[in-house]
């Protein structure tokens, strides 16, 4: 397995058991990113939901959008937020925004120093992250400045 952010021993997530986010980590397995979007009014929304967060419609469909953003804010945490973290010191969270889907936002560590300078409104763009040696194999998406 090449070398990851996270370290071995955090939780595995897993599709949630209605199925709802299956094809959220589908594409994350082929390198894609998916958000849902409301197929009667239009409305984009994360997280994955049975209805319309606007229209209350249950026309919702999966579609694929680029892996890129803006950071919309950000923190350092210092401490450990799992064991599994003991000793990593700090690291960077980002609330990234989607220009392309209705400026949802997602969550996600932004990779690189952790002293790095984070500026609001960076751009970002996706990295998905394998973990290809899972009992049940899964990627995560991070995020890392463009350059």
């Amino acid at each position: 397995m090449s070398e990851t952010y996270l370290p071995a021993g955090m939780p595995a997530p897993v599709p949630s058991a209605d199925g709802l986010d299956v094809p959220y980590w589908e594409g994350t397995r082929r390198g894609e990113l998916w958000v849902q979007q409301c197929g009667s009014c239009g409305n984009w929304q994360w997280g994955p939901e049975w209805l319309c967060h606007k229209c209350t419609s249950f026309e919702i469909k999966w579609v694929q959008v680029e892996g890129s953003g803006v950071i919309y804010s950000w923190e350092r945490p210092w401490h450990p937020v799992h064991p599994a973290l003991k000793g990593r010191g700090a690291y960077t969270v980002v609330l990234v925004e989607l220009p392309q889907a209705g400026n949802i936002r997602m969550i996600g560590n932004l990779l690189g120093p952790d002293d790095q300078e984070v500026v609001i409104g960076g751009e970002v763009e996706a990295v998905f992250e394998a973990h290809d040696d899972a009992d049940t194999p899964y990627t995560l998406v991070q995020w890392r400045p463009k350059t």
